[in-house]
């Protein structure tokens, strides 16, 4: 089935995907146009590729996501440093659903895309289940580990036959997206399917 994402404040950049792929991009009236049948998601804000996240490996094996359920035991937090280590060393079977937790997270920042080498078979499964796309790390981080990294990274534009890979953001610009931060995101899109919608 065919569905149409449409931004507020970006129309020129509507996505039309078609399963996992990219079938146009254009503007929204003109994809709305030739595609009567398609579902049409309306979103506010800005529709782009969706955002790298250089930290990867730090948000994913080296912090622990707590369970709502842990919050009384751990907070509502994620935890890092030796707070993390210490509760994978006495359960490791906490790093998978840590790291789910963590992927979730990430999905709620418009990341589509993770660097840093995973090594643990549970995030790399995690990562994988997602469809979350493995990239390598830029040469310089500047800011602190984060879920809204500084700067931000901006995968390269969509394509059609890509993959419909993108993220939504409530801002009205790129420059309110740089300003406020990935917290902004409302909707992220991964092989075409919604895994995130803010609520």
């Amino acid at each position: 089935m065919l569905t149409l994402h449409t931004a507020e404040a970006s129309p020129e950049a509507a996505v039309l995907v078609d399963g996992a792929s990219v079938a146009a991009i254009g503007t929204y009236e003109d994809l709305a146009a030739a595609h009567p049948d398609a579902r049409v998601r309306r979103w506010p804000g800005i529709l782009v590729p969706g955002l790298l996240n250089p930290y990867g490996l730090e948000i994913l094996e080296g912090t622990y996501h707590p369970d709502p359920r842990e919050a009384d035991e751990f907070g509502t937090v994620p935890l890092g440093g030796e707070r993390a280590r210490e509760i994978f060393r006495a359960d490791p079977s906490r790093l998978g659903a840590s790291a789910r937790r963590g992927v979730q997270r990430l999905l709620a920042h418009g990341t589509v895309a993770v660097a840093g080498e995973l090594r643990a078979r549970p995030v790399v499964d995690a990562v994988r289940r997602a469809g979350l796309g493995i990239a390598r790390r830029p040469d310089r981080l500047t800011g602190p580990v984060s879920f809204s990294p500084t700067p931000l990274i901006l995968l390269p534009q969509l394509a059609v036959d890509g993959p419909a890979r993108f993220a939504v953001f409530d801002v009205p610009d790129r420059a309110g997206l740089v300003r406020l931060g990935a917290g902004t995101c409302v909707a992220t899109v991964i092989g075409g399917r919604l895994v995130y919608r803010r609520v």
